[in-house]
Protein backbone atom coordinates (compact mmCIF):
# COMPACT_ATOMS: atom_id res chain seq x y z
CA UNK A 1 0.00 0.00 0.00
CA UNK A 2 1.06 2.81 -0.89
CA UNK A 3 1.98 5.83 1.99
CA UNK A 4 -0.14 9.24 1.84
CA UNK A 5 0.95 12.34 0.52
CA UNK A 6 -0.96 14.45 2.96
CA UNK A 7 -0.56 14.82 6.65
CA UNK A 8 -2.77 16.77 8.87
CA UNK A 9 -1.60 20.29 9.85
CA UNK A 10 -1.70 19.10 13.71
CA UNK A 11 -0.68 15.49 14.54
CA UNK A 12 -1.70 15.92 17.96
CA UNK A 13 -4.50 13.04 19.08
CA UNK A 14 -4.14 12.46 22.17
CA UNK A 15 -7.25 12.23 24.70
CA UNK A 16 -5.61 13.98 26.93
CA UNK A 17 -4.54 16.78 27.38
CA UNK A 18 -5.65 17.42 24.22
CA UNK A 19 -4.53 19.29 20.94
CA UNK A 20 -4.89 23.38 21.44
CA UNK A 21 -7.10 25.41 19.79
CA UNK A 22 -6.37 25.84 15.80
CA UNK A 23 -4.04 29.09 15.83
CA UNK A 24 -2.59 28.69 19.08
CA UNK A 25 0.64 29.97 19.86
CA UNK A 26 2.32 31.02 23.28
CA UNK A 27 2.04 34.85 22.60
CA UNK A 28 -2.19 33.82 23.84
CA UNK A 29 -0.76 33.50 27.29
CA UNK A 30 0.94 37.27 27.35
CA UNK A 31 -1.29 38.80 29.86
CA UNK A 32 -1.50 36.19 31.83
CA UNK A 33 -1.25 37.59 35.59
CA UNK A 34 2.00 35.69 37.07
CA UNK A 35 3.82 36.41 39.91
CA UNK A 36 0.40 38.13 41.40
CA UNK A 37 -1.09 36.85 44.16
CA UNK A 38 -4.16 35.09 43.13
CA UNK A 39 -6.19 36.94 46.05
CA UNK A 40 -5.26 40.08 44.67
CA UNK A 41 -8.28 41.84 42.48
CA UNK A 42 -6.82 41.39 39.20
CA UNK A 43 -6.53 37.33 39.47
CA UNK A 44 -9.89 37.26 41.08
CA UNK A 45 -11.23 38.55 38.32
CA UNK A 46 -9.76 36.57 35.71
CA UNK A 47 -10.54 33.67 37.75
CA UNK A 48 -14.07 34.63 37.35
CA UNK A 49 -14.31 35.74 34.22
CA UNK A 50 -13.70 31.61 33.03
CA UNK A 51 -16.72 30.67 35.31
CA UNK A 52 -18.82 33.06 33.70
CA UNK A 53 -17.47 32.87 30.49
CA UNK A 54 -17.81 28.94 30.73
CA UNK A 55 -21.08 29.46 31.91
CA UNK A 56 -22.54 31.61 29.19
CA UNK A 57 -21.01 29.54 27.02
CA UNK A 58 -22.67 25.93 28.14
CA UNK A 59 -25.69 27.48 28.83
CA UNK A 60 -25.66 26.18 32.18
CA UNK A 61 -28.91 26.63 34.46
CA UNK A 62 -29.32 30.13 35.54
CA UNK A 63 -29.84 28.55 39.43
CA UNK A 64 -26.50 26.77 39.17
CA UNK A 65 -23.07 27.22 40.71
CA UNK A 66 -20.02 27.11 39.07
CA UNK A 67 -16.73 26.68 40.48
CA UNK A 68 -13.16 25.91 39.82
CA UNK A 69 -11.19 23.56 42.02
CA UNK A 70 -7.87 21.79 42.36
CA UNK A 71 -6.83 18.30 41.17
CA UNK A 72 -8.22 18.33 37.49
CA UNK A 73 -11.91 16.53 36.86
CA UNK A 74 -10.46 13.94 39.60
CA UNK A 75 -10.44 16.50 41.98
CA UNK A 76 -13.98 17.79 41.07
CA UNK A 77 -15.57 14.88 41.26
CA UNK A 78 -13.77 13.57 44.25
CA UNK A 79 -15.14 16.67 46.19
CA UNK A 80 -18.12 16.26 45.06
CA UNK A 81 -18.39 12.25 45.97
CA UNK A 82 -16.92 13.23 49.55
CA UNK A 83 -19.13 16.07 50.70
CA UNK A 84 -22.12 14.84 49.14
CA UNK A 85 -22.69 11.42 49.85
CA UNK A 86 -23.62 9.12 52.64
CA UNK A 87 -27.17 10.36 53.09
CA UNK A 88 -28.88 8.14 50.96
CA UNK A 89 -27.82 4.45 49.14
CA UNK A 90 -25.73 5.21 45.79
CA UNK A 91 -26.04 3.06 41.95
CA UNK A 92 -23.01 4.10 40.11
CA UNK A 93 -22.25 3.08 36.75
CA UNK A 94 -18.91 1.79 35.52
CA UNK A 95 -18.08 1.10 32.01
CA UNK A 96 -14.95 1.96 31.82
CA UNK A 97 -11.37 2.87 33.60
CA UNK A 98 -12.43 6.02 35.38
CA UNK A 99 -16.00 4.69 36.36
CA UNK A 100 -14.39 1.97 38.11
CA UNK A 101 -12.24 4.61 39.79
CA UNK A 102 -15.61 6.32 41.52
CA UNK A 103 -16.51 2.65 42.30
CA UNK A 104 -13.48 2.57 44.33
CA UNK A 105 -14.24 5.41 46.03
CA UNK A 106 -17.65 5.03 47.12
CA UNK A 107 -17.16 1.33 48.51
CA UNK A 108 -13.86 0.72 49.62
CA UNK A 109 -12.76 4.77 50.76
CA UNK A 110 -16.23 5.79 51.85
CA UNK A 111 -17.90 2.28 52.67
CA UNK A 112 -20.91 3.13 51.89
CA UNK A 113 -23.60 0.26 52.54
CA UNK A 114 -26.01 0.78 50.21
CA UNK A 115 -24.60 0.55 46.45
CA UNK A 116 -25.78 -1.14 43.64
CA UNK A 117 -23.34 -1.37 40.87
CA UNK A 118 -23.99 -1.32 37.29
CA UNK A 119 -20.90 -2.65 35.40
CA UNK A 120 -19.87 -3.20 31.30
CA UNK A 121 -17.43 -4.45 29.68
CA UNK A 122 -15.46 -1.87 27.72
CA UNK A 123 -17.14 -1.21 24.41
CA UNK A 124 -20.99 -1.17 26.27
CA UNK A 125 -23.17 0.27 28.20
CA UNK A 126 -24.97 -0.95 31.61
CA UNK A 127 -28.86 -1.28 31.58
CA UNK A 128 -29.73 2.38 32.12
CA UNK A 129 -32.77 1.21 33.26
CA UNK A 130 -31.97 -0.89 36.20
CA UNK A 131 -30.72 2.16 37.66
CA UNK A 132 -32.71 3.48 41.20
CA UNK A 133 -33.25 7.38 41.06
CA UNK A 134 -34.47 6.75 45.18
CA UNK A 135 -30.39 6.50 45.97
CA UNK A 136 -27.65 9.10 44.50
CA UNK A 137 -26.57 8.15 40.96
CA UNK A 138 -23.00 8.68 39.70
CA UNK A 139 -21.74 8.09 36.25
CA UNK A 140 -19.66 9.39 33.33
CA UNK A 141 -20.80 10.96 30.56
CA UNK A 142 -18.53 9.80 28.23
CA UNK A 143 -16.50 6.70 28.64
CA UNK A 144 -12.86 8.33 27.86
CA UNK A 145 -11.05 4.97 27.84
CA UNK A 146 -13.61 3.05 26.33
CA UNK A 147 -15.11 5.35 23.70
CA UNK A 148 -18.64 4.13 24.93
CA UNK A 149 -21.39 8.04 26.03
CA UNK A 150 -24.41 7.56 27.51
CA UNK A 151 -27.08 8.50 24.63
CA UNK A 152 -28.83 11.34 26.17
CA UNK A 153 -30.59 12.00 29.65
CA UNK A 154 -34.03 10.86 28.71
CA UNK A 155 -33.01 7.47 31.32
CA UNK A 156 -33.00 9.90 33.99
CA UNK A 157 -36.52 11.26 35.50
CA UNK A 158 -37.19 14.51 36.81
CA UNK A 159 -38.64 13.41 39.98
CA UNK A 160 -35.60 11.18 41.10
CA UNK A 161 -35.27 11.73 44.93
CA UNK A 162 -31.64 11.23 44.81
CA UNK A 163 -28.73 13.23 43.18
CA UNK A 164 -27.08 12.91 39.89
CA UNK A 165 -23.53 13.27 39.87
CA UNK A 166 -21.86 13.47 36.10
CA UNK A 167 -18.43 13.11 34.97
CA UNK A 168 -18.82 14.79 31.81
CA UNK A 169 -14.75 16.31 31.57
CA UNK A 170 -14.68 14.41 28.25
CA UNK A 171 -18.27 15.62 26.62
CA UNK A 172 -19.03 18.69 27.97
CA UNK A 173 -18.50 21.50 25.35
CA UNK A 174 -18.92 18.44 22.75
CA UNK A 175 -21.97 16.50 22.82
CA UNK A 176 -25.33 18.01 23.86
CA UNK A 177 -26.34 17.15 27.55
CA UNK A 178 -29.11 18.09 29.52
CA UNK A 179 -28.15 19.86 32.08
CA UNK A 180 -31.15 19.94 34.42
CA UNK A 181 -30.91 16.12 34.86
CA UNK A 182 -27.32 16.42 36.13
CA UNK A 183 -27.23 17.56 39.97
CA UNK A 184 -23.73 18.07 39.70
CA UNK A 185 -21.09 17.84 36.55
CA UNK A 186 -17.63 18.28 36.54
CA UNK A 187 -14.95 18.70 34.16
CA UNK A 188 -11.36 19.55 33.23
CA UNK A 189 -10.12 22.31 31.34
CA UNK A 190 -7.47 19.96 29.32
CA UNK A 191 -9.98 17.86 27.36
CA UNK A 192 -12.44 19.81 24.86
CA UNK A 193 -10.83 22.89 25.28
CA UNK A 194 -7.35 21.94 24.72
CA UNK A 195 -6.53 23.89 28.08
CA UNK A 196 -3.48 23.16 30.21
CA UNK A 197 -4.02 20.87 33.37
CA UNK A 198 -4.35 20.68 36.65
CA UNK A 199 -7.88 22.66 36.99
CA UNK A 200 -10.81 21.30 37.00
CA UNK A 201 -14.85 22.92 36.95
CA UNK A 202 -17.53 22.03 39.40
CA UNK A 203 -21.36 23.13 38.79
CA UNK A 204 -24.10 22.18 41.10
CA UNK A 205 -27.54 22.49 40.76
CA UNK A 206 -29.98 24.03 43.70
CA UNK A 207 -30.94 20.38 44.66
CA UNK A 208 -26.86 19.55 45.46
CA UNK A 209 -26.64 23.20 46.83
CA UNK A 210 -29.57 22.32 49.18
CA UNK A 211 -28.27 19.07 50.51
CA UNK A 212 -24.67 20.07 51.00
CA UNK A 213 -26.63 23.19 53.49
CA UNK A 214 -28.45 20.46 55.52
CA UNK A 215 -26.29 17.70 55.46
CA UNK A 216 -22.75 16.94 57.06
CA UNK A 217 -21.35 13.12 56.29
CA UNK A 218 -19.82 11.40 59.06
CA UNK A 219 -16.62 11.24 57.92
CA UNK A 220 -13.81 13.86 57.97
CA UNK A 221 -13.36 16.10 54.69
CA UNK A 222 -9.74 17.09 53.94
CA UNK A 223 -9.58 20.70 52.71
CA UNK A 224 -9.05 19.85 49.02
CA UNK A 225 -12.37 18.39 49.16
CA UNK A 226 -14.47 21.11 51.06
CA UNK A 227 -16.62 23.13 49.45
CA UNK A 228 -18.76 23.35 52.95
CA UNK A 229 -18.23 23.96 56.34
CA UNK A 230 -20.75 23.00 58.93
CA UNK A 231 -23.75 22.98 56.31
CA UNK A 232 -22.79 26.81 54.50
CA UNK A 233 -21.35 26.69 51.60
CA UNK A 234 -18.22 28.04 51.01
CA UNK A 235 -19.24 30.67 48.50
CA UNK A 236 -15.89 32.11 47.68
CA UNK A 237 -15.23 28.67 45.62
CA UNK A 238 -18.03 29.77 43.18
CA UNK A 239 -16.83 33.73 42.76
CA UNK A 240 -13.07 32.80 42.06
CA UNK A 241 -11.93 32.22 45.34
CA UNK A 242 -10.26 29.00 44.62
CA UNK A 243 -9.14 26.45 47.41
CA UNK A 244 -6.08 26.64 46.71
CA UNK A 245 -2.87 28.44 44.55
CA UNK A 246 -4.03 28.11 40.94
CA UNK A 247 -1.65 28.30 37.80
CA UNK A 248 -2.62 32.29 36.46
CA UNK A 249 -1.01 30.96 33.21
CA UNK A 250 -3.40 27.57 32.84
CA UNK A 251 -6.43 30.08 33.36
CA UNK A 252 -5.31 32.78 30.54
CA UNK A 253 -4.68 30.10 28.39
CA UNK A 254 -8.38 28.45 29.27
CA UNK A 255 -10.08 31.98 28.90
CA UNK A 256 -8.18 32.08 25.77
CA UNK A 257 -10.13 28.45 24.94
CA UNK A 258 -13.19 29.89 25.92
CA UNK A 259 -12.83 33.09 23.74
CA UNK A 260 -11.43 31.02 20.96
CA UNK A 261 -15.45 28.94 21.41
CA UNK A 262 -16.67 32.12 21.37
CA UNK A 263 -15.51 33.55 18.28
CA UNK A 264 -16.24 30.63 16.24
CA UNK A 265 -20.03 30.68 17.10
CA UNK A 266 -20.45 29.01 20.83
CA UNK A 267 -20.48 25.61 22.26
CA UNK A 268 -22.88 24.74 19.22
CA UNK A 269 -20.64 25.03 16.45
CA UNK A 270 -17.94 23.14 18.80
CA UNK A 271 -20.45 19.96 19.22
CA UNK A 272 -20.86 19.99 15.62
CA UNK A 273 -17.03 20.21 14.82
CA UNK A 274 -17.38 16.87 17.22
CA UNK A 275 -19.97 15.26 15.49
CA UNK A 276 -18.49 16.15 12.20
CA UNK A 277 -14.86 14.24 13.46
CA UNK A 278 -17.04 11.28 13.96
CA UNK A 279 -19.23 10.59 10.92
CA UNK A 280 -15.83 11.19 9.44
CA UNK A 281 -14.42 8.02 11.29
CA UNK A 282 -17.52 6.40 10.80
CA UNK A 283 -17.31 6.33 6.92
CA UNK A 284 -13.91 5.56 6.96
CA UNK A 285 -14.89 2.45 9.11
CA UNK A 286 -17.97 1.17 6.97
CA UNK A 287 -15.73 1.09 4.47
CA UNK A 288 -12.67 -0.62 6.16
CA UNK A 289 -11.99 -4.72 6.28
CA UNK A 290 -9.79 -4.35 8.94
CA UNK A 291 -11.43 -1.68 11.71
CA UNK A 292 -14.34 -1.26 13.84
CA UNK A 293 -15.91 0.67 16.64
CA UNK A 294 -15.30 -1.07 19.87
CA UNK A 295 -18.50 0.59 20.50
CA UNK A 296 -21.38 -1.20 18.04
CA UNK A 297 -24.07 0.35 18.88
CA UNK A 298 -24.40 3.75 17.30
CA UNK A 299 -26.35 5.62 19.54
CA UNK A 300 -23.71 5.49 21.95
CA UNK A 301 -20.49 6.02 20.15
CA UNK A 302 -18.04 8.67 21.50
CA UNK A 303 -18.08 11.77 19.33
CA UNK A 304 -14.55 12.53 21.65
CA UNK A 305 -12.94 9.25 22.13
CA UNK A 306 -13.13 7.70 19.68
CA UNK A 307 -11.86 4.01 19.93
CA UNK A 308 -11.17 1.64 17.30
CA UNK A 309 -10.65 -2.46 17.55
CA UNK A 310 -9.37 -4.62 14.92
CA UNK A 311 -11.49 -7.69 13.09
CA UNK A 312 -9.09 -8.55 10.54
CA UNK A 313 -8.30 -12.69 11.22
CA UNK A 314 -5.00 -12.13 11.17
CA UNK A 315 -5.02 -9.49 14.01
CA UNK A 316 -7.48 -12.04 16.28
CA UNK A 317 -4.75 -15.09 15.88
CA UNK A 318 -2.51 -13.79 18.28
CA UNK A 319 -2.89 -13.57 21.86
CA UNK A 320 -3.54 -10.00 23.75
CA UNK A 321 0.28 -9.20 23.95
CA UNK A 322 1.39 -9.88 20.76
CA UNK A 323 -1.78 -7.82 20.07
CA UNK A 324 -0.91 -5.29 21.83
CA UNK A 325 2.89 -4.97 20.31
CA UNK A 326 1.06 -5.13 17.06
CA UNK A 327 -0.53 -1.90 17.61
CA UNK A 328 2.41 -0.51 19.02
CA UNK A 329 4.24 -0.76 16.00
CA UNK A 330 1.06 0.71 14.11
CA UNK A 331 1.37 3.65 16.55
CA UNK A 332 4.91 4.16 16.17
CA UNK A 333 5.26 4.35 12.61
CA UNK A 334 2.51 7.11 12.83
CA UNK A 335 4.27 8.97 15.15
CA UNK A 336 8.06 8.65 13.53
CA UNK A 337 6.21 9.62 10.06
CA UNK A 338 4.85 12.88 12.29
CA UNK A 339 1.01 12.17 11.25
CA UNK A 340 -0.39 11.07 15.02
CA UNK A 341 1.12 10.92 18.18
CA UNK A 342 -0.75 9.53 21.40
CA UNK A 343 -3.09 7.50 20.15
CA UNK A 344 -2.64 4.03 21.60
CA UNK A 345 -5.74 2.99 23.02
CA UNK A 346 -5.86 3.21 27.08
CA UNK A 347 -3.66 0.80 28.45
CA UNK A 348 -6.48 -1.19 30.51
CA UNK A 349 -8.44 -1.16 27.70
CA UNK A 350 -8.09 -4.46 25.23
CA UNK A 351 -6.20 -3.27 22.38
CA UNK A 352 -7.43 -0.68 20.48
CA UNK A 353 -6.73 2.87 19.00
CA UNK A 354 -8.06 5.76 20.65
CA UNK A 355 -8.77 9.27 18.37
CA UNK A 356 -9.34 12.24 19.92
CA UNK A 357 -12.06 14.11 17.78
CA UNK A 358 -13.08 16.86 20.32
CA UNK A 359 -13.14 20.32 18.13
CA UNK A 360 -9.84 21.10 18.85
CA UNK A 361 -9.01 18.85 16.17
CA UNK A 362 -10.00 20.06 12.82
CA UNK A 363 -12.02 17.94 10.26
CA UNK A 364 -9.63 17.95 7.77
CA UNK A 365 -6.94 17.15 10.15
CA UNK A 366 -9.36 13.80 10.73
CA UNK A 367 -9.75 13.37 7.37
CA UNK A 368 -6.06 13.14 6.50
CA UNK A 369 -5.30 11.10 9.20
CA UNK A 370 -7.70 8.00 7.97
CA UNK A 371 -5.55 7.06 5.21
CA UNK A 372 -2.18 7.13 7.01
CA UNK A 373 -3.45 4.66 9.52
CA UNK A 374 -4.54 2.50 6.77
CA UNK A 375 -1.37 2.37 5.50
CA UNK A 376 0.52 1.96 8.69
CA UNK A 377 -1.87 -1.22 9.69
CA UNK A 378 -0.91 -2.94 6.21
CA UNK A 379 2.66 -2.23 6.54
CA UNK A 380 2.70 -3.88 10.12
CA UNK A 381 0.82 -7.01 8.69
CA UNK A 382 2.79 -7.54 4.81
CA UNK A 383 5.71 -7.48 7.27
CA UNK A 384 4.81 -9.05 10.18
Amino acid sequence: MEKPNTKPNNPNFSSGPCAKRPGWNISALKDSQIGRSHRSKECKEKLNEAIIKSKQLLKLPDNYLLGIMPGSNTGSLEAALWSLLGMKGVDILAWENFGKDWVTDVVDQLKIKNVNKHIADYGKLPDLSKVNFDNDVIFTWNGTTSGVRVPNANWIPEDRKGLTICDATSGIFAMKMDYKKLDVITWSWQKVLGGEASHGMLALSPRAIQRLETYVPDWPIPKLFRIANKKKLIKGIFEGSTINTPSMICVEDVLDALKWVESIGGSNEIVKISDENLKIVDEWVNKSEWAKFMCQDRDSRSATSITLSIKDEWFNKFEEEEQRETVKKIVSMLNKEGVANDINGYAKAPPSLRIWGGATVQNNDMKALLPWIDWAYHSVKSNA
